[in-house]
This record gives structure tokens, C-alpha cells and sequence, in this order.
């Protein structure tokens, strides 16, 4: 099975209006609402995929509650979440069909005690032995220490499982210097860590400070990846229109899926970037849009670029 971790999990409503206007009222032509956070997305994929997927983190309140609902009938997806005292946050897409674009509100989250942490680092463990990989992902709530992925990383690594870490601000710079196996930012959080914007620079800067292989994504112009095997960039045949909210996060699924088959890295990359567009082809976070995914993966290109700055 693969195992993903999301610390900061969320209930995520999706609403969808003709045109968003600042100051204005707006009815809601349709309303989706799906178990969230970057880790449970990735799971969500995973299993959609064909993999026996188990979720961990934490969970609590009505919310919590709603979620791990939520999250029950999905097929080949396990239910290991620790449960909180304070309820998971909410994140809110409000996706504008007109126009094309989504604005999101994310809540920070609800305080963690060191109780509740010690839990879960207890639950991460009895989990990595059954674990081919597993995905580290999204924000830290409030009480949660920012090196928890550093630990985490190096848990794995005792274990001998391959550990994927994705996320950004201090929380990255901490655990890639802790040598997890994959590292998957997006432009922002690439420059927040390395203080470049120029991708080819900052992705090879990324993989010297500790990691296997770096994957960064770049939004609608694909993926440039460090790996030991050389400098690789992945380009969709044309920018698929609709709401990128989960896109990365499909990323992170197909990374996997490659990491645990082994599969060749273009091969790995091509997938990552058709699954990302077919996610944005789909409403919803966790969720990709088949049809979209089959025509875009024979036009995705994968060239080798010279690993140089």
C-alpha cells in the first residue's frame, strides 16, 4: 500500500458562479463537497488509480467527522486518521465558469496538542512496515513543531520506505535537509527555499541541499525534474482550462505511483503532467477527468536538458 500523511486535513466545499464580482451577491449554480488537504487528494487519486492507499493524520469536530464520512465508501482507501479535540478547518474554491480562474479560502487550522502529536507519530509508525511510500503533504496546523516533516523523513528512512515531501516555507527547507527521496514544489515555494525564480537554477539548487530528486511544478508549463538520472522537463501540448485547486496534488499521485513501479523517469514524468491537466479539467480537488487524461498522455513531451545553472 502507499501511505500519505496530511497534518493539516480539510473539509472542501467547491462552488461554482457564472462570474465572480467583488461586493456582489451570487447564486451558486452548483455546490460540491469533498474530503480536502493535499495528502487526502493524493490518496483520493492513488486509489482512482488502482492503489491501496492508507491516510493518516488528524481529524476532529463535525467537520472531521464529515470528512472521514466522506472518505469511507472510496474503494482501496483506509481510514488511519488520529482524531482531535478541535474540528478540522475548512477550505472554500470559488470557481468562476465565466472567466475560468478559482479563488480560494483556506482556514489555518485548529491547534494540535503534543498529546495528539505523539498519537499520530505512534499511528505513522505502526503504519510505514505495511508501506511501499509514502507522501508527506500540505501546510502544518498550529501546535505541530516546523521541523514535524524533518522527523517524519527520517522515521521513514529508518524504515526503509521512500518518502515524498511536499510543501513549502520553513516545514520544506527542514525536510529536504533531512534527504527525503522526492521533493515536489511548486514555483512559489521552489523560490521561497532557494530565492530564485529561474526554474532550472533553483530545481538544481533544491536537489543540493538534500534531496533524491526534485520535481518542481510550473504550473500550466508542465514539470522540470532534478534526478540522479539527469535534468528532465515534462510539457503538456496545450494549457487545459478549469480549476487547478488539487492539480499538484495529482502530481504528487502519479510521482508515486512511478516511484513505487519504478517506472523510467519520462515515462513517470508524462504521466504526473497528463494527470495534473485532467485535474484541472474535473471540478474538484482529489478527482481527474478519464477521457481528458487518455488524450492528453500520447502529446505529452519529455525532453533531457543539460544539468547545468
Amino acid at each position: 500500500m502507499i501511505l500519505t500523511v496530511t497534518l493539516n486535513t480539510a473539509l472542501d466545499l467547491t462552488y461554482e458562479v457564472p462570474a465572480l464580482v467583488p461586493h456582489t451577491s451570487h447564486r451558486v449554480a452548483r455546490s460540491a463537497e469533498r474530503p480536502g488537504g493535499k495528502g487526502v487528494n493524493v490518496a483520493r487519486v492513488l486509489a482512482a488509480l488502482g492503489h491501496d492507499t492508507v491516510v493518516t493524520g488528524f481529524a476532529g469536530g463535525p467537520t472531521g467527522d464529515r470528512l472521514r464520512a466522506l472518505l469511507a465508501p472510496v474503494p482501496r482507501l483506509t481510514d488511519a486518521l488520529v482524531t482531535t479535540g478541535a474540528a478540522t478547518r475548512r477550505t472554500v474554491a470559488v470557481v468562476d465558469t465565466g472567466a475560468g480562474d478559482t479563488t480560494q479560502f483556506n482556514e489555518a487550522g485548529a491547534d494540535v496538542t503534543p498529546e495528539e502529536w505523539a498519537a499520530l507519530r505512534s499511528r505513522y509508525a505502526e503504519l510505514l512496515p505495511g508501506a511501499a511510500a509514502v507522501a508527506l503533504c500540505g501546510s502544518l496546523p498550529p501546535g505541530v513543531h516546523v521541523g514535524a516533516y524533518a522527523e517524519l523523513i527520517r522515521t521513514a528512512r529508518a524504515a526503509g520506505v521512500p518518502v515524498l515531501l511536499d510543501t513549502g516555507g520553513e516545514p520544506l527547507r527542514r525536510g529536504i535537509a533531512a534527504r527525503p527521496d522526492l521533493v515536489k514544489p511548486n514555483a512559489d515555494e521552489l523560490a521561497g527555499l532557494t530565492g530564485s525564480r529561474e526554474p532550472r537554477r533553483a530545481t538544481l539548487d533544491a536537489r543540493r541541499r538534500g534531496a533524491h530528486a526534485v520535481v518542481a511544478s510550473l504550473g500550466p508549463d508542465g514539470l522540470l525534474a532534478a534526478t540522479p538520472e539527469g535534468l528532465w522537463r515534462a510539457a503538456p501540448p496545450a494549457p487545459v482550462h478549469g480549476n487547478p485547486t488539487g492539480a499538484g496534488d495529482s502530481v504528487v499521485a502519479a510521482l508515486l505511483a512511478g516511484l513505487v513501479a519504478q517506472t523510467p523517469w519520462p515515462a513517470r514524468l508524462a504521466e504526473a503532467v497528463a494527470l495534473s491537466a485532467a485535474t484541472v479539467a474535473s471540478p474538484v480537488a482529489g478527482e481527474y477527468d478519464p477521457a481528458v487524461h487518455a488524450s492528453l498522455l500520447p502529446g505529452i513531451t519529455v525532453t533531457r536538458e543539460e544539468a547545468t545553472p
